[in-house]
């Protein structure tokens, strides 16, 4: 309690009105939730209009990656099914498929070449790459490329090793 000449005793978490001051009213004014109504605003915009940074380079390397997965999947399924597996490439549709898997879409602007035994060509543009149930595989290259840089993915014959490397 605090004293307090023109009004008497008051508690500490009164508030006390000054003589000739009009009490203050709590809230905001006009001007600040309009100014905070834009600022907000302009933040939305800014997020949706955000679209992310796309790169060709991106593009290669995400489907170089998503390719190499694939045929390590490939080897894992024949040897734990105790079957062939097959991943077969259509280089005319661009796509791929991992045994009896859906078929999966490759992106068209790239370049794609594959090289394999004669007996893994399916048709003149379709080839595979089989890998048996020991982990062993037929072996084979595929090679994507993008403006001028391109990557291989080699799969060798004897171990079933899957490998990624920069094409110069």
């Amino acid at each position: 309690m605090i004293w307090c000449p023109e009004t008497g005793w008051m508690d500490r978490d009164t508030a006390i009105v000054m003589p000739g001051r009009p009490a203050a009213a709590g809230g905001f004014t006009l001007i600040e939730l309009i100014v905070t109504l834009a600022i907000l605003g302009f933040a939305l915009v800014l997020i949706a209009g955000y679209k992310p940074l796309t790169s060709s380079g991106l593009s290669l390397d995400g489907t170089v990656a998503e390719l190499a997965s694939g045929l390590r999947e490939a080897r894992s399924a024949a040897i734990a099914d105790n079957r062939p597996v097959t991943l077969a490439i259509d280089v005319a549709a661009h796509r791929y498929r991992i045994g009896a898997d859906a078929v999966q879409p490759l992106p068209a602007d790239l370049s794609i070449q594959v090289l394999t035994v004669l007996g893994e060509r399916q048709s003149g543009s379709a080839a595979g790459i089989r890998f048996n149930p020991d982990g062993s595989s037929t072996g084979g290259r595929i090679t994507l490329g993008l403006n001028q840089r391109r990557v291989a993915i080699g799969v060798d014959w004897l171990t079933g090793r899957v490998r990624v490397a920069d094409v110069r």
